[in-house]
């Protein structure tokens, strides 16, 4: 097996570094205090595709692979996972969901734009009453003469409040529990529908992360997404995608605190050497690197089976649940190597730290994933 990039995706890694490291890493602090999504940072985002980045070129987007993809988060994550996490969000929950399961007018209408960059993606299943256990929400769309009415809440919405499309899920047949669920394509100021508040959060914080409300929300017969009742099946299959596209942000997470921790112990002295020359040190970064590629192996493959058409249940909770939690021991101890300097935000050790734990909740908890990994394995 051959595990080299190619060139071209060597020239892709490089272009993104070296974008995230221009455009990016200057604001990282200042986004971060004033909770600010970077809207300036989008057409610079579309212009280098990775607004659509693995749908075709038909549809507005760069028609790149899903290795591709992994790299593009990565290089981002590397340098601020709050951006990565709305890039990731976009392309692999909204976007990917119109374009796994729209009609072809559905594609050309909202998939295009999204995938040139030209609106912002938003995807909604997540409740204040039903976090993994998903199936048991409580918002509902009721069938009427010209369409559906929508009436509920979701929460720990990215983009809620900034995005103009958003996929929502619905209950159209409680009797049918999760056979019943329904996914909805939902415009950004259609009447009945607003955003809510604004989560305060522990970090991420340059990602727009919001309530969403929906009040008698009137949706045209043709926005219901894919077949009805069978909304939930298709969120676990875009959920299936969506983690590979989590565990690279984990992944290059980790990777940057590792990369900080290293040049931090390389120009730290202490008791007349660097503390790059202890043991102690040495061996912290050792096992980081060692499990930060491990991580990223388990990523790619994953991404290799998709690229190949197969079904990665298996392989992409195996690589999210793995990454989010070495990542956080990466963040830990590039803390830790910081010493004090760590605990304060003149080093991007802290905020490494405050970013990461989202990566072992969003999108599955590592709890969930660890029931999906047990069940694939008892169903072989």
């Amino acid at each position: 097996m051959d595990f080299r990039l190619t060139d071209e995706q060597e020239l892709l890694r490089r272009t993104v570094r070296d974008f995230a490291e221009t455009e990016i890493r200057p604001h990282v602090r200042e986004w971060d205090e004033a909770q600010h999504f970077p809207a300036e940072l989008i057409p610079a985002l579309a212009a280098l595709g990775l607004m659509g980045i693995q749908f075709p070129e038909a549809y507005g987007g760069s028609g790149m692979s899903a290795i591709d993809y992994c790299i593009c988060i990565e290089e981002l994550a590397r340098v601020d996972p709050a951006v990565a996490l709305s890039v990731a969000a976009h392309n692999g929950l909204c976007a990917a969901h119109i374009y796994m399961f729209g009609t072809e007018a559905q594609k050309q209408r909202w998939l295009v734009p999204l995938a040139k960059g030209e609106q912002i993606g938003a995807w909604g299943l997540t409740e204040s009453t039903s976090g993994s256990d998903a199936a048991s929400m409580r918002t509902t769309a009721v069938r009427i003469d010209d369409g559906w009415l929508l009436n509920g809440s979701k929460t720990f919405i990215t983009h809620g409040r900034i995005g103009q499309v958003m996929t929502v899920m619905a209950v159209t047949d409680k009797a049918a529990g999760a056979k019943g669920i329904s996914a909805f394509i939902v415009e950004h100021g259609t009447p009945g529908m607003r955003a809510g508040r604004k989560e305060d959060k522990l970090g991420m914080r340059a990602s727009d992360t919001t309530e969403v409300l929906f009040d008698h929300c009137r949706i045209p017969a043709d926005q219901r997404l894919g077949a009805e009742g069978q909304g939930f099946v298709n969120t676990m299959q875009v959920l299936d995608a969506g983690r590979i596209g989590i565990a690279a942000l984990s992944v290059g997470l980790a990777q940057g605190a590792y990369e900080a921790a290293r040049r931090y112990a390389q120009e730290r002295k202490a008791f007349g050497k660097t503390i790059s020359a202890f043991q102690a040190i040495q061996w912290k970064l050792a096992d980081n690197a060692t499990r930060i590629e491990s991580a990223r192996l388990l990523t790619y493959r994953a991404a290799y089976l998709k690229d190949r058409g197969a079904r990665t249940t298996l392989e992409s909770s195996m690589a999210k649940l793995y990454a989010s939690e070495i990542a956080v021991k990466a963040a830990d101890d590039c803390v830790q190597i910081h010493g004090g300097y760590g605990f304060v935000k003149d080093y991007p050790a802290e905020k490494f730290f405050r970013d990461v734990k989202l990566t072992t909740i969003g999108e599955g908890t590592s709890e969930i994933q660890r029931l999906v990994i047990a069940r694939q394995l008892f169903s072989q």
